[in-house]
């Protein structure tokens, strides 16, 4: 993704700005207003998880795979999480056709680093021969329409995706593994959700549509748990955040991301995370 390159004409951020004056936005939606989320389990029949999460006009989808490999040497007595991301041009001309660039790989950083710090997959529950053999756990994401907050979006799809996800049953003789037919629920145990908050001038804004990421001076990405913990933070664009405006768009994060769950928990038929964790 090439934001960086792309220039929003200055009549059309006066009219944003305008329009912010007034506590408005273009689209009619307050300051603390994320567009329509729709969200979709189970839409890749080859997955063992799979999700698309529409807010507004931007849409992705999330893919899990699972394989047997090697456990990390630092985690032996853990699965492995792999997340991938892949922006491109179909979804919006600011992406661009090639191998994974920096912003490929910071999307997928992103959602990484909240699902680890959460601990929203209970790995030590995918070893399969301890200190040798482990599942792999693959996230793919693909975003399908690009029209802001990428990251919300990739990851709701994420967590939908894991949620969704059924693990095949395993069981070892003389070192041997084979593979079951039957699946379980993969131990999901603690949800994660991810609200980006942009700074236009002085106002602070969830949930920017394009043209509002392009007039925006920065953008901060909040990795929210269940709990209104905050375990991640990804700060995007030449602008800077006052210290006192960090802790707004904190508070906007945590009290955003409880309509997300509620989404979420609903798509899934869930209670509470507990429900998936006695499951596992």
């Amino acid at each position: 993704m090439s934001e960086e390159r792309i220039y929003l004409p200055s009549i059309k951020r006066d009219v944003i700005l305008a329009s912010l004056a007034k506590g408005e936005r273009l689209d009619g939606r307050k300051f603390d207003q994320y567009r329509e989320i729709r969200l979709e389990k189970g839409i890749v029949g080859k997955a063992e998880g799979s999700a698309r999460v529409y807010i507004g006009s931007t849409q992705v989808i999330a893919g899990v795979k699972l394989s047997i490999g090697n456990p990390f040497p630092d985690t032996p007595n853990e699965g492995v999480q792999i997340v991938n991301a892949e922006l491109s041009p179909l979804a919006s001309p600011l992406f661009e056709w090639g191998p994974p660039g920096e912003e490929d790989i910071e999307l997928a950083r992103v959602i990484d680093r909240g699902l680890r710090s959460a601990r929203t997959v209970d790995l030590s529950k995918l070893v399969i021969i301890p200190g040798t053999k482990v599942w792999t756990l693959y996230i793919d994401i693909y975003p399908l329409d690009h029209d802001g907050n990428i990251i919300d979006a990739a990851g709701l799809a994420a967590l939908l995706a894991l949620l969704d996800t059924k693990v095949p049953k395993t069981t070892v003789d003389n070192g041997k593994i084979t593979v079951l037919e039957e699946k379980e629920p993969l131990p999901v145990t603690n949800l994660v959700t991810y609200v980006t908050v942009a700074k236009i001038d002085e106002y602070l804004i969830l949930d920017p549509t394009l043209e509002e990421e392009l007039a925006a001076d920065a953008k901060i990405t909040f990795g929210v748990t269940e709990k209104g913990e905050i375990c991640a933070i990804q700060k995007s664009g030449e602008g800077s955040f006052k210290p006192e405006e960090v802790l707004k768009a904190r508070d906007l994060a945590i009290n955003a991301s409880k309509q997300l769950f509620e989404a979420v928990k609903k798509t899934v038929g869930l209670a509470d995370t507990s429900q998936q964790a006695q499951q596992a």
